[in-house]
């Protein structure tokens, strides 16, 4: 069953929503660290709050574009599962952990084989135990799309996708207009760094489709992913990277309770991330609010202490009765 999200008075603008949650990080929790090893050479490092009791579901999330255990909404849902007794891990994209990754390649909204390792990874050491997701935004849409090619195989008992951009290329066209490109050129700063380390390195330099000279050229996401995420992730261009990676389609397709949460004013969003009742399997339950911003919903205390509707309906969610497995 739905419930309704209602922000503050002073909470009502979208950019408030997305902007003070940054501001205003709750404390760090204690994480302690394991690296796990892919097949290809490269890693993943996952951080865990807890060990997981026999039987106890365990929470994983799954951060966004340059996120982390960092992030103020990992912060947040860590800080409430560990409230709950609920054991939790961060699945952070390669890059993501504070150390470059090892190949060429990096991370990108649909890719969905890392966290599979990383859920067969958990499954292999804790059988018994059920896994439980949360996605938040790019990881929102890893997540969908998880979800929709596992179907009825998805190692995950139930999901959660908040603010996830299930249409990539209408939301790398949004991020090119009004204040929204302030978001825009906040993440292609980070995301150029992570390249000009790895032009520097000289095992990786040459296998880089570009060159340090070009990474100042690539102040778009729409650039960015047609030079780099494209070609290092074996797409034809940005336009088949947009296409193939994108959510949407895989929402008819899911087969596990899955809860996707948009807000209709959402900065990096436009109306094409939001589906119609044709698109969603019936195994998926879909949340629009008027108000929310990119992963914000503050629904109350001040703006020197927000209080999130977030928290409580993620997990309300994920370990209540609502829906069920087909």
């Amino acid at each position: 069953m739905s419930q309704i999200f209602s922000p503050p008075w002073w909470a009502r603008n979208p950019h408030v929503q997305t902007i003070l949650p940054v501001l205003t990080k709750v404390d760090r929790p204690e994480l302690k660290r394991e690296r796990l090893e892919l097949a290809d050479g490269d890693f993943i490092d996952l951080d865990w709050q807890g060990s997981p009791a026999a039987e106890q579901p365990i929470l994983v999330i799954i951060h966004g574009l340059e996120g982390s255990a960092e992030s103020h909404y990992a912060r947040r849902i860590l800080a409430e599962s560990k409230t709950l007794g609920l054991s939790a891990v961060v699945h952070h994209h390669r890059s993501c952990s504070g150390e470059l990754n090892r190949l060429p390649r990096g991370y990108h909204s649909g890719d969905t084989e890392d966290l599979h390792c990383t859920l067969q990874h958990l499954k292999n050491r804790f059988p018994n135990n059920a896994l439980l997701a949360v996605g938040y935004s790019l990881g929102g849409n890893v997540l969908v799309k998880y979800q929709g090619e596992q179907q009825q195989h998805s190692l995950i008992t139930k999901a959660v996708a908040v603010s996830a951009p299930l249409q990539l290329g209408s939301c790398a066209n949004r991020l090119e207009k009004g204040f929204s490109k302030v978001y825009q050129s906040y993440l292609i700063k980070q995301l150029q760094q992570k390249m000009r380390g790895k032009v520097a390195n000289p095992d990786l330099a040459p296998k880089m489709p570009i060159t340090h000279h070009d990474i100042e050229q690539l102040n778009t996401f729409y650039a960015f992913d047609d030079k780099v995420t494209a070609p290092l992730h074996g797409f034809e261009n940005v336009d088949d990277y947009y296409t193939r990676a994108s959510g949407m389609p895989y929402l008819s397709k899911i087969c596990k309770p899955t809860l996707v949460i948009h807000a209709k004013d959402d900065p990096f969003m436009t109306p094409a991330v939001i589906p119609n009742s044709q698109q969603l399997s019936t195994h998926v339950q879909y949340e629009l609010h008027a108000n929310g911003g990119h992963v914000g919903f503050i629904d109350g205390g001040s703006p020197w202490r927000p209080r999130y509707y977030l928290e409580k309906r993620i997990l309300n969610f994920l370990t209540s009765l609502e829906a069920s497995v087909c």
